[in-house]
């Protein structure tokens, strides 16, 4: 067994295809298929259900590959023992973030980034949490940033800040002169949120019940509408579809001519975002210099949590 082997496998099921492992390893499938044969033969299980379009892999495959990621990322730390001059905040960090996130955290943390660690691009990738969490257990990105509740094993999370909601209406809506809204109002307007998959959607369902209970209901007062995108609702929301929630990092000085954001009462209802990394990821100093970006990201409308990572 060759660590070769094990990347090959890794490959493999990441890929869910022989001819693009073999080129993401920069060898040929016949290569990369007689060593996954022999690695097969050697462990006398069948790790890879072949045929169709897509590789399925078996169940005990699953685990091979997932303790097959886990050594693979314990030689790249050996490799980092053996140098200990290496330069951490020296080379790419592949980071994912969920969408409703990304648009309005990337920009201030790219800028804080350049100052802190200026040899470390980042290699983005936005997605959904579930998705994002399997790619940070495959290894095809080095670390997350997603909202709380998040608990994979083999994962540590950090919290990075808190985050507020705030409740969005088109321009002359009875409420747009209220001090601040409570979320048992919401039952009785049109509310529009994500569709099903986004984090968002869920924490806006858990926090104002009212709004989840329409979700059963086929008929009343209220009907709950679905966006793909936040930018998607606002447009929505302005032209007198309903209301809506958003985060509060989110609002910005072009709604201004289309929006009445108005506050939650209290309590309100907020996300908590963390960064998580896996447990074995090596490069201990490059996730804290991505924290250290956060935090001095100078992002509005947030509570900073450094005294808590």
């Amino acid at each position: 067994m060759t660590l070769t082997e094990l990347r090959y496998i890794v490959a493999v099921a990441r890929e869910r295809h022989f001819g693009r492992a073999a080129q993401s390893c920069f060898v040929s499938q016949p290569t990369l298929s007689i060593a996954i044969k022999k690695l097969e033969d050697e462990l006398g299980v069948t790790l890879f259900e072949r045929g169709g379009q897509e590789v399925s892999v078996t169940e005990i495959g699953e685990r091979i590959i997932e303790q097959s990621q886990r050594v693979l990322e314990e030689a790249e730390t050996v490799k980092r023992l053996a140098g200990e001059h290496q330069n951490e905040l020296a080379g790419p960090l592949k980071l994912g973030v969920i969408f409703t996130i990304s648009p309005y955290l990337l920009p201030k943390l790219i800028l804080a980034l350049r100052i802190l660690a200026p040899e470390m691009p980042l290699i983005l990738e936005e997605n959904y949490t579930a998705r994002l969490a399997e790619m940070l257990k495959r290894g095809e990105v080095d670390a997350i940033i997603v909202a709380d509740p998040f608990d994979e094993p083999g994962t540590v999370a950090v919290p990075l800040y808190d985050e507020e909601f705030v409740v969005a209406t088109p321009k002359g809506h009875p409420w747009e002169k209220r001090d601040a809204v409570r979320s048992s109002d919401l039952a009785s307007e049109s509310v529009l949120l994500l569709s099903q998959g986004n984090c968002f959607r869920d924490h806006v369902l858990q926090a104002c019940s009212e709004v989840a209970s329409r979700q059963h209901q086929n008929n009343g007062l209220a009907a709950s509408l679905q966006g793909s995108s936040l930018n998607t609702i606002r447009h929505m929301v302005a032209s007198g579809m309903g209301v809506t929630v958003l985060p509060q990092t989110s609002v910005s000085a072009a709604d201004e001519g289309l929006l009445s954001i108005i506050p939650f009462a209290a309590p309100v209802p907020q996300r908590r975002v963390l960064l998580v990394t896996r447990k074995q990821f090596f490069r201990k100093q490059a996730i804290h210099t991505l924290q250290q970006a956060v935090f001095r990201s100078g992002l509005n409308g947030v509570t900073m949590l450094e005294h808590e990572a």
